[in-house]
């Protein structure tokens, strides 16, 4: 990676120039692509006829035998004995929007073929993260003999031995890194356990459940078509957990914003029409900012288990009735998230040694549960270091992480497990729960562990550039390509380009809330395109009398159904 830095200013950051003899043979294969976008999907892997093929036109014919998973014919075999035998079984997931789509989708596809079903979300504040004493009690006292647990489990180690003595059988669902020892379920679905050959380790815990749905169908001859309809809520999950949108993730999100933009269910509906977007199509940030804060909003302030009825019933009126409560819910999220930030953002204030430290941990007994993962996000954007945020609940700290580009926050936790009761997660982003009076120990070891090994340059926010590009390039065409590279997400983000020596066209003007309007062109005025720079109001002077440089991204503005190019600015840079 070739990095350019600027006195004051993000990190412009560029890959490797890639050799021009093979991107020209490449673009030829490909019916004389751009250049341009033909060295990206390079730098994306996606470097034979093939490759491109599947990436421009994802087939579900691509899609991997679910029974590659370690344990799935076992986990098939007691769904079976399960029905042959007339066993209730409850569908169990994790309060967030994976495990809450999670359980939708099993539940929903389930239902259509069993009747002994119910479904299950712990209670964030009463039971915490992932299974529960209480929810094996609740399965036990009801009778119910299986539990599917979704988007949770892998380390549920003593729980799964509590429930085989209650004589609760666990299928667990999980894609969360394992821990030494796994549990003693019936089957342990984890593409990421290390004796898993499964071809596709990335995905989603409502993916995990979709392979297991994927299997029964398999097992019982149900044609593949009859999956079709839970494409939606896996492009939710797959969106609003973050994971790579690469192999069978991309693929599955592809069909599902599809279906989202053509035939969404009554749940996902409802949400679109109270976010009042007036977009024909929707795409994956759409789904992030409009659609999963919606369904994280019920298991945050109220309950996981609202949201899973919204997402479950096919009857508009119920879904309409139910997305009311969830906006509510929503609304008050964002109230608390805003109010703690800003209490949050205070308490680093006032902290001496700020600039020497490499981590940030923050407590407090009176922060809402339900926001602290936002709030550890919201401060990352303002102070660039890898962030725990903790409270009080149930007489526990207990936390979300969030990481910076490059650093793996997990093993950052892992390395400090010794002052914890309870960890899990992803590179960047995790959960934890300690004694309140291990705090001040654990924030020292993380500190201790993240200052021995982050780097300077993932401590510097940076542009990660894909491309250099000149305007006159950017044309209806060029972008008719780039839209086929979504959908979009972590190893295929939206293409970055920058563009060296632009001219301000005419005037600029501040708008809305400090964001940058402006046209720009080039020396001979040959190309001019409009852009917008969110949070860029401050070069408003820099940029008068001299040619500057841009970093954006290439949107397509909307606007009394007129649609004409625009750069969404990502900086600017005034050697």
């Amino acid at each position: 990676m070739l990095t350019f830095e600027f006195m004051n200013k993000m990190q412009w950051n560029h890959p490797k120039p890639i050799d021009k003899e093979l991107v020209q043979q490449f673009s030829k294969s490909l019916n004389n692509l751009d250049s341009t976008l033909a060295e990206i999907l390079i730098q994306r892997g996606v470097d034979t006829f093939e490759k491109a093929k599947s990436f421009f036109r994802p087939n579900l014919e691509e899609i991997h035998d679910p029974f590659l998973m370690k344990d799935m014919d076992l986990a098939v075999e007691r769904i079976e004995f399960a029905i042959a035998n007339n066993q209730k079984i409850l569908i169990y997931g994790d309060y967030d929007v994976d495990g809450t789509t999670a359980v939708s989708l099993v539940y929903s596809f389930l239902s259509d073929y069993y009747y002994q079903l119910a479904f299950y979300i712990p209670d964030r504040y009463k039971e915490g993260y992932g299974v529960s004493y209480a929810g094996i009690d609740f399965a036990s006292d009801n009778d119910f003999q299986l539990i599917i647990a979704l988007d949770c489990g892998i380390k549920a180690i003593e729980k799964v031995d509590y429930a085989t003595k209650k004589g609760v059988d666990f299928i667990i669902c999980d894609h969360h890194r394992p821990g030494d020892e796994i549990p003693k379920a019936v089957a342990v679905l984890d593409p990421k356990r290390k004796d898993c050959d499964y071809p596709y380790k990335e995905l989603s815990g409502a993916g995990v459940g979709f392979k297991l749905m994927q299997a029964f169908a398999n097992k019982r001859s149900i044609p593949f078509e009859k999956l079709g309809p839970l494409s939606d809520l896996l492009a939710v999950s797959i969106a609003a957990d973050i994971v790579p949108m690469t192999g069978e993730n991309r693929l599955l999100a592809y069909y599902g914003l599809q279906l989202i933009n053509k035939n969404p269910r009554p749940g996902i509906a409802a949400m679109i029409s109270s976010a009042q977007l007036k977009k024909h199509e929707l795409t994956i940030t759409d789904v992030v900012f409009t659609i999963a804060p919606r369904i994280n909003a019920a298991g945050r302030i109220e309950s996981g288990l609202r949201a899973v009825e919204l997402l479950i019933t096919s009857d508009k009126d119920t879904a309409k009735e139910a997305c009311k409560g969830i906006n509510n819910n929503n609304i008050e999220r964002k109230e608390l998230d805003k109010d703690i930030t800003r209490e949050a953002l205070e308490m680093m204030a006032a902290v001496s040694n700020l600039d020497q430290l490499r981590s940030t941990v923050l407590f407090s007994e009176d922060w809402h549960k339900g926001v602290i993962g936002i709030v550890a996000s919201r401060v990352i954007e303002t102070h660039y270091k890898p962030t725990i945020v903790l409270t009080e609940s149930n007489g526990k700290a207990t936390g979300s992480a969030r990481s910076v580009k490059g650093f793996d926050v997990y093993n950052a936790i892992d390395a400090c497990s010794e002052h914890l009761e309870q960890f899990g997660g992803h590179m960047y982003a995790a959960g934890l729960t300690m004694k309140v009076e291990k705090i001040e120990d654990f924030r020292n070891a993380f500190e201790t562990y993240v200052a021995a090994n982050i780097t300077e340059e993932q401590l510097t926010p940076a542009v990660e550039v894909d491309a250099y590009l000149i305007l006159s390039q950017i044309n209806d065409r060029f972008f008719k390509v780039l839209r086929q590279f979504a959908p979009h997400g972590p190893l295929n983000m939206r293409p970055v380009f920058e563009t060296r020596d632009v001219l301000l066209y005419g005037k600029a003007r501040i708008v809305g809330d400090n964001h940058l309007k402006i046209a720009v062109t080039i020396a001979d005025g040959s190309a001019i395109i409009e852009c917008i720079g969110f949070g860029l109001g401050q070069y408003i002077d820099d940029i008068q009398d001299k040619p500057f440089h841009i970093t954006y991204v290439i949107d397509e503005n909307e606007f009394r159904g007129k649609k004409t190019l625009q750069l969404l600015l990502k900086d600017i840079h005034i050697e």
